[in-house]
């Protein structure tokens, strides 16, 4: 008797050691879910395959200009706009939202974009004179000069002038972005109700809060030509 006794008490322990970090991750992961999210987000839209996809297309028409999709790609990864999420909690699980481009992060994105387009335009144009037979220099330096005397501007004022579009109008990225509204949360996923006069557009994202971290997890039921990505994570700032 003493031993079944005993024999059951460790089937207990064992069952509840086995039982004990599937709750704990069920905590860590799911219960944070219905937290208060309010706040700031702020979340980095990623613009580098439209900037590069729209360079390489440019350079491919140009004459004896040999260069990669993924080589023009790596030359300008990491080219951001921010985007801002603030939430304001007005109930238990109902508030409002406020989400938009930062408009400064654009222009610092757009900038970048050309100037690394500008470094690899240099490159490619050393290796069209050299082909050509020039003889003179024609590191970054004396490329530029060249493109100055030329056409009486540097190579960056040139891309942007006559070169292609390599951002999409701040306009475009407002219309992916910006609205306000009213939100709910219910069992980890957020609803939003964006205003636009008369009408409501609606949209629904699973979401998980994790510390200062939003996930935010596109609806599988969503129209697919929709331009978020399927998950993207924010972060608080205030």
């Amino acid at each position: 008797m003493r031993k079944t006794a005993k024999t059951v008490v460790l089937v207990l322990l064992f069952l509840t050691l086995c039982a004990l970090p599937a709750f704990l991750v069920y905590l860590h992961f799911f219960s944070t879910r219905d937290k208060d999210i309010s706040g700031q987000w702020t979340t980095e839209a990623d613009m580098t395959g439209e900037a590069a996809a729209e360079a390489y297309i440019w350079l491919r028409d140009m004459e004896a200009v040999s260069v990669s999709m993924e080589e023009v790609e790596s030359r300008m990864e990491g080219l951001t706009v921010q985007v801002s999420l603030e939430l304001e909690q007005t109930d238990r699980s109902e508030g409002t939202f406020r989400c938009y481009v930062v408009p400064g992060s654009y222009e610092d994105c757009s900038r970048a974009a050309y100037e690394a387009f500008a470094a690899l335009f240099r490159e490619l144009t050393a290796k069209r004179l050299r082909m050509a037979g020039y003889t003179g220099a024609v590191d970054a330096d004396a490329v530029e000069a060249l493109v100055t005397e030329t056409f009486g501007m540097s190579t960056v004022s040139y891309l942007m002038s006559c070169g292609p579009a390599l951002m999409p109008p701040l306009e475009e990225l407002q219309g992916r972005y910006d609205g306000d509204g009213a939100y709910v949360t219910d069992t980890g996923i957020l609803t939003r109700q964006f205003k636009a006069g008369d009408a409501v557009a609606t949209k629904s994202e699973s979401y998980i809060r994790k510390d200062s971290e939003l996930i935010l997890t596109k609806d599988i039921g969503a129209d697919d030509s929709e331009e978020y990505p399927i998950v993207y994570v924010l972060r608080q700032t205030e």
